[in-house]
């Protein structure tokens, strides 16, 4: 039985639904990485596009805006229909990259070198949480799947609340400030955002072994990427009030 992720498009119940392929039909772990690849390229591309716009003088929010709920839109749409992550999970990636590319526009501009510095340790944490993954120094159990998880729930709930509150003007405290408790925060956050690399690794790894269909390999890259663009704005809002602090 596959286990649970902590990343909420990646749960334990989505190969279940999906059957048991084999040769050519079923997903493999180099199928997703090679998805993956794509999909970051075409992330990346749409950010240079926002970026560039950026800093030509555009005003390019309303777009970033606009391409955060129509990415939402389709995150849930595949999350909860698999099947059109061919034809979705693309766009997604294309409409994600402007949201990023406009947000990295708006931090350097505050803080030169912040957005190249985020890339680089969300860079880096990807591929030190990959490597102790596969010499299995990290081993996702089911009581650490399911406290990432919790802690993964957790915070998205006080986002939420957030957000609500923020609509009558309250703020959380320490959630959004740049004091040594507002950082601390911060820094439980990317360490649980980090953390659900390692149940992204096991639940891809387990559905090639499962024999999931050839379409999940997008599925599976696209809830990975998930988590990525979900760490690097971790690292830009942990980076951002450090530098505020100078």
């Amino acid at each position: 039985m596959i286990g649970r992720s902590g990343n909420p498009t990646l749960n334990d119940k989505t190969f279940e639904r999906t059957g048991h392929y084999s040769g050519r039909d079923s997903m493999t772990i180099d199928g997703t990485v090679n998805k993956a690849f794509i999909m970051l390229a075409l992330l990346l591309g749409g950010a240079f596009v926002s970026w560039s716009s950026y800093f030509d003088g555009t005003n390019v929010m309303p777009y970033a805006i606009g391409s955060a709920i129509a990415g939402f839109v389709l995150a849930l749409i595949v999350s909860f229909k698999p099947t059109t992550s061919p034809y979705l999970v693309p766009v997604y990636a294309i409409l994600e990259g402007v949201f990023l590319g406009a947000l990295s526009a708006n931090y350097e501009s505050l803080y030169q070198g912040i957005t190249l510095q985020a890339a680089l340790l969300t860079m880096g944490v990807f591929v030190a949480l990959l490597l102790a993954y596969r010499t299995r120094l990290i081993k996702a159990t089911e009581n650490f799947k399911l406290g990432v998880f919790a802690a993964t729930a957790g915070i998205a709930i006080v986002y939420l609340l957030s957000f609500i509150l923020g609509l009558f003007g309250v703020t959380v405290p320490y959630l959004h400030d740049n004091s040594w408790i507002g950082i601390g925060i911060s820094l439980v956050i990317v360490a649980v955002a980090a953390l659900n690399l390692v149940l992204d690794f096991d639940f891809i790894e387990n559905g090639a072994r499962e024999g999931a269909p050839k379409y999940m390999e997008w599925y599976g890259a696209f809830g990975l990427m998930v988590t990525l663009v979900w760490l690097y704005v971790e690292m830009l809002r942990l980076l951002a009030k450090i530098f505020s602090r100078d």
